[in-house]
């Protein structure tokens, strides 16, 4: 099976024919105009568990100073 030159390999022929596709160039575009929200997204959610692990961190200390009273 022969392929262009321009291309060292069959599969680097296809990965060019499908940049060239709508699919790929709208996915290009939504992943670059959304890339900032999903970025803030993941920064404020992690620290919602941050602050969610740390209410649960001191739960457990204070019960376990508790029941170490028992």
């Amino acid at each position: 099976m022969k392929h262009s030159p321009q291309f060292r390999s069959k599969r680097e022929e296809e990965r060019a024919a499908l940049k060239n596709t709508t699919g790929y160039k709208l996915w290009s575009v939504l992943f670059t105009v959304l890339y900032p929200f999903i970025a803030i997204f993941t920064f404020l959610f992690s620290g919602v568990v941050m602050f969610f692990s740390g209410i649960s961190r001191v739960l457990a200390f204070l019960l376990q100073k508790l029941g170490a009273k028992n």
